[in-house]
């Protein structure tokens, strides 16, 4: 992972961070559900967020370098496994 993007991934961490953060203090002060439910809500956006980064840059260089050197199959298998994961 080149520099920038591993900046911005740290950046996206910092701030699911802060966002769960935030999370415990509702749930510490009793905060309305509803309201704590659209919380977890942006944390799962985040996370998604953050993982479609990773997928991108991921495939845009790993898998590429791995096609270039030959590796096909395991650069096809690792794909197929991610695509597997991403539906869940």
């Amino acid at each position: 992972m080149n520099q920038e993007d591993k900046q911005k991934a740290i950046h996206r961490l910092n701030r699911i961070e802060g966002q769960i953060k935030g999370l415990k203090k509702m749930i510490d002060e009793d905060t309305y559900c509803v309201d704590v439910i659209h919380q977890t809500s942006s944390v799962r956006s985040a996370l998604r967020g953050l993982e479609d980064m990773l997928l991108e840059q991921h495939l845009s260089s790993c898998v590429v370098n791995q096609m270039k050197s030959g590796k096909e199959k395991k650069a096809v298998e690792e794909i197929i496994k991610v695509y597997k994961l991403k539906r869940k």
